[in-house]
């Protein structure tokens, strides 16, 4: 291999971009679907050999990431519905989870989030049903990030199959 060659270069910079997504998912630093895809995107843009793989690799990975990120929506929040929770709850649980995030950082998002929910849902029912109402809100939150790490796993295992189809892969 001639390291003076930058496909090596572009390899690794999308599997570093795509492993950080898959990572960003659980540690929610940064977006980490979005991130993967974009990897699989710097790929196809800048990488070499068949045009036509890479393309079908992005289309691919586009689709998953696309179908990820709806189904990341769509279930957790029938199950809210179903379950009562409201949206002001889910609300709140957001805003107190971004101010926590920068109280105490990584950690306070999902303690600001079950703060929030709690305390909204307190303060609808009343102490005795608040935390069942906060455990489905939990739930939820963690159905949906399981969905969209599941979907940037399959993202990054499209690239990699993709990185073996065009007949490159990292030394």
């Amino acid at each position: 291999m001639d390291l003076t060659d930058s496909a090596w270069l572009i390899n690794l910079i999308a599997g570093v971009a795509i492993a950080v997504g898959v990572v960003g998912v659980v540690v929610p630093v940064v977006p980490g679907l979005l991130l993967s895809w974009a990897g699989v995107l710097f790929w196809a843009i800048f990488g070499e050999g068949s045009g036509a793989v890479r393309w079908l690799v992005f289309g691919v990975a586009t689709a998953v990431a696309l179908l990820g990120g709806l189904i990341k929506y769509m279930v957790p929040g029938r199950r809210l519905k179903n379950a009562g929770v409201p949206n002001s709850a889910l609300l709140a649980g957001g805003v107190l989870g971004v101010v926590g995030f920068f109280v105490i950082p990584v950690l306070g998002l999902p303690l600001g989030f079950v703060l929030g929910v709690y305390l909204v849902e307190r303060a609808r029912l009343g102490p005795g049903q608040a935390w069942p109402s906060t455990k489905y809100a939990l739930h939820a939150a963690g159905m949906a990030m399981l969905i969209e790490f599941t979907a940037a796993l399959a993202v990054a295992v499209v690239w990699v199959f993709g990185l073996l189809w065009s007949g490159w892969a990292l030394p």
